[in-house]
């Protein structure tokens, strides 16, 4: 979703009008199915695998009375060399939507080019803005209002940490990042950078973690080794807030960048945030298709 034609200001107020909307979806869902996307299909591109990405939009679209339409990459004839580009300029007599999951942040920019239907960034190793709704919208529900909530990312500095710095300080959330020397979040992505985790979750209303080898990444010891002082345990949680959550946008791996302790505890809200990607993204299809 493409907003740099927009203010600040602008960002912002459709920023609260999706997560506001969301939070109704969500509220609704026991009793209701949507009629808001009835008659239209989205097609749903997984060029790797997914478990909450595939699942959660696949069920919004259809609980919105739309008609999914899941593609894996071998199932496409990109398998035999059909650009990325054609792809989408294919898809866009078809379908009214299209959310890519892509292991290529230029792949996915290359097809919204050539698309004439809106494309949604469902994840690329640049961005995860999706996770970022998810997160916002988890935040709202513990503490009622994002303004002033202090997030404290404790880990590799990659594209859960970048969409939820810039997704976050739209929302008027102070985002702290802090990871190793090497693995830093770049400073024009909005967060403030803190080397010491130990420093950096002091007050925070939230801690937030991701896997230290992301997908297709190659595993590197040295990388472990680096951030072993960031593992999210009862000691680092014991320094923010008395009222912090938990956050961990899945998979995890307990033992590694989180106990086991944590991400089952009583702070935990990484299940009620994974939940929260079909709300946030059905409102987010709302806005962009109807």
């Amino acid at each position: 979703m493409a907003l740099d034609f927009l203010t600040g200001a602008e960002i912002t107020d459709r920023l609260g009008s999706l997560l506001e909307r969301a939070a109704a979806l969500k509220e609704g869902r026991p009793r209701t199915g949507g009629e808001s996307l009835r008659g239209r299909s989205v097609a749903l591109v997984f060029e790797q695998p997914s478990t909450r990405t595939r699942v959660s939009f696949e069920v919004g679209v259809a609980e919105l009375g739309g008609t999914p339409i899941v593609l894996r990459s071998d199932e496409l004839q990109l398998s035999r060399g059909e650009s990325i580009g054609d792809v989408g300029r294919v898809l866009s007599r078809f379908v009214h939507c299209v959310a890519i999951r892509s292991g290529s942040h230029e792949r996915v920019v290359e097809l919204a080019d050539a698309a004439d239907v809106p494309v949604v960034n469902a994840l690329t190793p640049l961005h995860h803005p999706c996770q970022a709704l998810a997160d916002l919208l988890t935040l709202q529900e513990r503490f009622g209002s994002l303004e002033g909530l202090r997030v404290a990312y404790v880990g590799d500095g990659n594209n859960v940490a970048r969409s939820l710095a810039l997704l976050g300080s739209a929302a008027g959330v102070e985002v702290i990042c802090s990871s190793p020397v090497g693995l830093e979040l770049e400073a024009e992505a909005g967060a403030e950078l803190v080397s010491d985790p130990a420093d950096a979750v002091v007050g925070a209303d939230a801690i937030y973690t991701d896997v230290w080898i992301s997908m297709a990444e190659e595993v590197a010891e040295s990388k472990r080794e680096a951030l072993a002082p960031y593992r999210v345990d009862e000691e680092l949680l014991a320094r923010a807030a008395t009222r912090a959550i938990v956050l961990h946008c899945l998979p995890a791996h307990p033992g590694e960048e989180i106990t086991p302790a944590v991400l089952y505890g009583e702070q935990s809200a990484v299940f009620d945030q994974a939940e929260n990607r079909l709300h946030a993204q059905k409102a987010l299809l709302e806005e962009l298709i109807e």
